[in-house]
């Protein structure tokens, strides 16, 4: 099943050519999803750092919970509503775009990681509130670490069009980026 026509359909609204076309939106909207992916990512790091006893280890993790989390909470939420914005923007391209899909299969893989820690590793804080942090709190630290920093490097890695599908004709690019024959 292919997302292809709801993304043409999505392209062909108005609110998407608007925001594709205007000289300032597009920028703006890009701007704000960088900066609030800053503001997540940089309390992501602090806390995944935390977690792996590399950074502030004599802090308790309730208290960094305390700390950190509306920050990160507001860099996600804002970060997520522009990221949406930006599809809206250039839904077909996107959809057809490598490492966009990269990063969508990264983000979701990001989304499991933190709540598989928050019903696991996260129940257990109480224990371990002021001490060295589990095996699997540590791994999801790291996974953490690893996902967003790869979920970075493929969503810079869109703006270029080596793998676009009217330009690289291999077929594993073809198949990759789902492109479809024009009817």
């Amino acid at each position: 099943m292919s997302l292809l026509p709801f993304c043409q359909w999505l392209a062909a609204t108005p609110g998407s050519i608007a925001l594709h076309e205007s000289l300032f939106m597009y920028p703006l909207v890009e701007s704000a999803h960088v900066l609030t992916l800053c503001l997540f990512v940089g309390m992501s790091l602090i806390w995944d750092l935390r977690l792996l006893g590399v950074m502030l280890p004599n802090v308790p993790m309730t208290t960094m919970t305390r700390k950190i989390w509306p920050f990160m909470l507001i860099g996600f939420i804002l970060m997520s509503i522009t990221g949406v914005l930006l599809f809206y923007a250039i839904p077909v391209r996107s959809y057809q775009n490598v490492f966009f899909r990269l990063k969508v299969i990264m983000l979701i893989l990001a989304g499991l990681n933190a709540w598989v820690f928050h019903n696991t590793a996260s129940r257990t804080v109480d224990q371990w509130d002021t001490t060295r942090p589990p095996l699997r709190a540590r791994r999801a630290a790291a996974a953490s670490l690893l996902l967003w920093a790869a979920i970075i490097v493929a969503g810079r890695m869109i703006a270029y069009n080596w793998f676009d599908c009217d330009i690289n004709k291999r077929p594993f690019v073809q198949w990759a980026a789902g492109c479809e024959e024009k009817g």
